[in-house]
């Protein structure tokens, strides 16, 4: 008898949407931010790098802790809507005061933001996914946040080009699809975790300890193992601008197409891949995006002309969408259910580790020798990735199956 196969919930396609118009909010902003702070409010570059540097620690601790207090409270929705809100707010900030510490505040406020809802809200897609098409779910949700990536850059360069630069008029623009999909969330997002027992009267809570990270799994942490260092290849997309701006002499002007390109491949493969692997497994299409990140990291090394790098830019798109879904998938599958959040924080976690790894092997290399011998150092990490994930699948495979 053939069984009828799981629709994606209304709830994952409103964290979809919500998704897409938050980062089309993000981008419009994050696009002009350090411009509009240098040119306009006279910010020094040093300054603007540290403060970067800063917010995105900041961001990636509050997704750990994120995780962490959303599996103890048992709702992830409400712990994720005080993220978004924070982000939302942010917006009328920047168009509201033309100070360096409004500015600052307003920034720090939007990393925050996104730091606490980024973990409850893909333990919650994990939560609300039908076992059957978890992969499409989470396929979907990038493929929207990177289309509204996408859509932020086209949105946000015709609305300077628009006002003739008024930065104000941009950011208070960015502040309406930000509005919109918080309403989206409020609305059509509903928790699963909202109809658990409760203890006279107060809902049950999830006590923190040492312990859970055992819990976790000897499959979860030797998953990690395999993250850390495939994300210890990942030297970031303003390389990618680098490169094509200082090897081939691209405009600066045109750089932002850079970023289009690179979304655009993201957003188009992350929601059939996903779909894919209900299907197929995750396994191999975890290989198959350390492989396309070593063809990708060949193109930008090799090429010798402004075409070959765009192929290049293209497969970093496909890798990055294909890679991420495939460790959350596995880590929804993998994971005790109490534990989802605290999962995937730890991921995040692991996951800037490794970013600071990447930057400080690729910066070194690139400082010492050249951009070609930095790609090619991404790539020959990627191959350990690769090579460590067929050694690891055996002791990964068997630890699932005794849980």
């Amino acid at each position: 008898m053939k069984t009828e196969k799981s629709k994606i919930p209304l709830s994952v396609w409103a964290i979809g949407f919500a998704s897409m118009l938050l980062n089309i909010s993000t981008v419009m902003v994050f696009a002009v931010i350090a411009l509009y702070l240098k040119q306009i409010l006279g910010a020094g570059t040093g300054f603007l790098i540290m403060l970067e540097g800063f917010f995105e620690a900041m961001a990636f601790a509050m997704k750990l802790l994120s995780g962490l207090i959303s599996d103890y409270l048992r709702r992830p929705k409400k712990v994720m809507i005080l993220g978004y809100a924070m982000m939302t707010i942010s917006k009328p900030i920047f168009a509201l005061f033309a100070t360096i510490p409004a500015v600052v505040i307003a920034r720090l406020l939007d990393r925050l933001g996104n730091g606490v809802q980024s973990t409850p809200r893909d333990a919650l897609v994990g939560d609300l996914s039908p076992q059957d098409i978890k992969g499409a779910c989470f396929g979907l949700r990038n493929t929207m946040a990177t289309a509204g990536s996408f859509l932020g850059s086209a949105i946000g360069f015709l609305a300077m080009q628009m006002s003739n630069g008024n930065y104000q008029q941009v950011f208070m623009l960015a502040s309406i699809p930000a509005s919109i999909g918080f309403i989206l969330l409020l609305i059509f997002v509903h928790d699963p975790h909202e109809k658990e027992l409760t203890v006279d009267k107060k809902p049950l809570r999830h006590p923190l300890h040492f312990n859970d990270l055992a819990r976790l799994g000897k499959s979860y942490w030797l998953l990690m193992i395999i993250a850390v260092v495939f994300m210890s290849s990942r030297i970031g997309e303003s390389m990618l601008v680098l490169h094509a701006t200082q090897s081939f002499g691209m405009d600066p002007g045109f750089a932002h197409g850079i970023l289009i390109l690179y979304n655009c491949t993201n957003s188009l493969f992350s929601y059939p891949v996903g779909m894919l692997s209900d299907k197929l497994g995750r396994y191999g299409f975890l290989a198959l995006s350390f492989v396309i990140l070593i063809a990708a990291d060949l193109f930008l090394g090799f090429s010798n002309q402004l075409w070959m790098m765009l192929i290049g830019v293209g497969l970093w798109g496909i890798q990055i969408g294909m890679s991420q879904d495939m460790f959350l998938c596995m880590i929804a599958d993998q994971v005790p259910e109490d534990l989802k959040g605290t999962g995937i924080g730890f991921y995040y976690l692991i996951n800037a580790i490794g970013l600071l790894i990447a930057g400080f092997v690729g910066g070194s290399l690139a400082d010492k020798y050249d951009q070609f011998v930095t790609f090619i150092g991404s790539g020959s990490i990627a191959l350990l990735a690769l090579i460590l994930l067929i050694i690891m699948r055996p002791s990964i495979d068997k630890s699932v199956a005794k849980n």
